[in-house]
């Protein structure tokens, strides 16, 4: 431990640093306690303790009672299965880093996470590079992140209860085996960066388009062909990834199209005429029904559209340079038009309204990554 010695003088006493050092817990197990010791005679408090890339099985016990006023611990790239209790005794820890380990089995978090200190310090989680299968509920109890990472892990799945983190500011899932985007997603207030790149995702749901704090998406490595035309409305928005997946290179119309019923037909009568009615005129359900109507996209139109539309992959030029395909839904096929060939050139836009809607994309995406 001569070398742990001279590496702990080195960066001073509020860090200790024992890294790629190979000790094992039993052997760093007592000299965390000598250091305990020593420590609580001292005004000195230790802030950071860096174990990573050792040989660690388990969090030495000497964590649970020597560091009251640890802010950092890093155990990354060791062979860790669980988390044990010592860390729960660690009340003010801020940033936990345990990449690259084992974790993701039965009891790979201490019980009672939840109800413990940590669940109101903690803002940096990073677990990526483990085993996890689905993301522990414990963790959605840490209402205090700011970030969490479990990229490289394999993840089926984003549970809807994400939307309890709602201090979290960045959320990396890249690298996994999701396959859906919970709307539930768009509820969290905060998030500045969204990373779900290499997964199995196929579509982005609309509701994403709340995160309006969102300035960095990454989607790349994915199984996307379109996105929601709602997708304009992140004006936050800086960077936006799609590199690697199969998005279509030629305007594309869904040909079926299911006529509406009489009772559609009527409300886009009311609708588009402006009839006045009263909550005396109608029966509740019909109330319900005629609030629920969606404007049709097209601005030549002016139509609406209430079960009954016409979904749409329309291309939309970001920057002059990348052709981005959105999803509309429109109320009716006389709403479409033909799209002209695949161009390059910003000036080749549909008989839409694709040119007002390119200009007003270019303006609030600054970066569109598509190769």
């Amino acid at each position: 431990m001569e070398e742990a010695g001279a590496a702990v003088a080195a960066t001073g006493e509020a860090e200790l640093n024992w890294s790629r050092l190979s000790v094992s817990t039993e052997t760093l197990e007592s000299e965390l306690e000598a250091r305990g010791e020593e420590r609580r005679g001292s005004r000195e408090a230790l802030l950071r303790l860096l174990l990573p890339h050792n040989r660690l099985a388990s969090l030495p016990r000497a964590l649970g009672s020597g560091f009251p006023y640890l802010q950092l611990l890093d155990v990354s790239g060791n062979a860790l299965t669980a988390l044990g209790p010592e860390l729960l005794a660690l009340s003010g820890l801020r940033t936990l880093l345990a990449r690259n380990n084992r974790l993701g089995g039965p009891g790979a978090l201490p019980k009672g996470l939840a109800r413990s200190p940590l669940c109101r310090s903690l803002q940096v989680l990073n677990l990526s590079g483990n085993c996890f299968q689905e993301l522990p509920p414990e963790l959605l109890e840490l209402r205090a992140l700011h970030t969490l990472s479990l990229g490289g892990n394999q993840l089926q799945s984003i549970p809807a209860d994400i939307e309890n983190l709602q201090s979290l500011e960045c959320l990396y899932l890249g690298g996994n085996f999701i396959k859906e985007i919970p709307p539930e997603l768009a509820n969290l207030p905060s998030l500045n960066y969204l990373v779900l790149c290499d997964n199995k995702i196929q579509s982005v749901p609309p509701q994403l388009s709340q995160l309006h704090s969102l300035r960095s998406l990454s989607l790349h490595n994915n199984l996307l062909t379109y996105l929601p035309r709602e997708i304009l409305n992140l004006i936050h928005l800086e960077e936006l990834s799609l590199r690697g997946n199969p998005l279509v290179v030629r305007f594309v119309r869904d040909l079926t199209y299911d006529p509406p019923t009489l009772l559609e037909l009527a409300a886009r009568t009311i609708k588009i005429r402006n009839i006045s009615y009263t909550p005396c005129d109608l029966p509740e359900n019909l109330l319900r029904y005629l609030s629920s109507a969606s404007n049709c996209p097209n601005p030549k139109c002016g139509g609406v559209y209430f079960d009954c539309c016409v979904r749409q992959i329309k291309f939309v030029d970001f920057c002059g340079k990348y052709r981005l395909p959105l999803m509309h839904y429109l109320c009716s096929p006389e709403c479409s038009s033909p799209c002209s060939s695949a161009s390059h050139s910003s000036t080749s836009q549909s008989e839409s309204d694709s040119e007002d809607e390119a200009s007003v994309a270019a303006h609030r995406m600054q970066k569109v990554l598509l190769g």
